[in-house]
C-alpha cells in the first residue's frame, strides 16, 4: 500500500477502515487467483481505486453521510450493476447503476462479492456475454 492510499485509509473511522481493508484484500486476492497481472491501486475521486488491463475499475469508499454503509463502486456505463442486480437482488443492496451497498455491521458476503469482483476484473472479456457469462 503506497503512502497516498494508506493516508486515505487512515482517514476512515476504525470500523469502516477494517471493512474497506477487507474489501481491498479480497480485490487483490481475486486478481492474483485469476492471474490478471499487476493491479493499479490509486486514488480516484478521493477513494481507493483498483484496475487491471482485463477489467473495469473498482472503487471502494465510506461516506459520513451513510455511516452504517460502505460501498463498492463500478463504472456506471458498464453492465456490471445490472448483472449483479439480476443475479443477487435478494442478497445485495444497490445504489443506482454504480454501487453495491454493504452494511458495516454485517459480515461481508465473501462468496458473492468474489463473484462480482471476478466479473468486474474480467469485464473486457465478458461484456458481450448475456449476464456476463454467469
Amino acid at each position: 500500500m503506497n503512502s497516498e492510499i494508506k493516508q486515505c485509509f487512515d482517514k476512515y473511522p476504525n470500523t469502516a477502515q477494517k471493512k474497506l481493508i477487507e474489501l481491498r484484500t479480497l480485490i487483490l486476492s481475486v486478481a492474483v487467483d485469476l492471474k490478471l497481472g499487476d493491479v493499479d491501486e490509486c486514488l480516484k475521486w478521493g477513494a481507493p481505486s483498483y484496475s487491471v488491463k482485463t477489467g473495469s475499475p473498482i472503487r471502494i469508499d465510506w461516506k459520513p453521510k451513510h455511516p452504517e454503509n460502505y460501498f463498492l463502486f463500478f463504472n456506471c456505463q458498464t453492465k456490471l450493476i445490472d448483472t449483479f442486480r439480476e443475479l443477487y437482488q435478494d442478497t445485495l443492496e444497490f445504489q443506482g447503476n454504480r454501487a453495491i451497498v454493504l452494511n458495516i455491521n454485517q459480515p461481508l458476503p465473501i462468496a458473492i462479492i468474489t463473484k462480482c469482483l471476478t466479473l468486474a476484473l474480467t469485464y473486457k472479456k465478458r461484456k458481450h456475454l448475456p449476464l456476463l457469462g454467469m
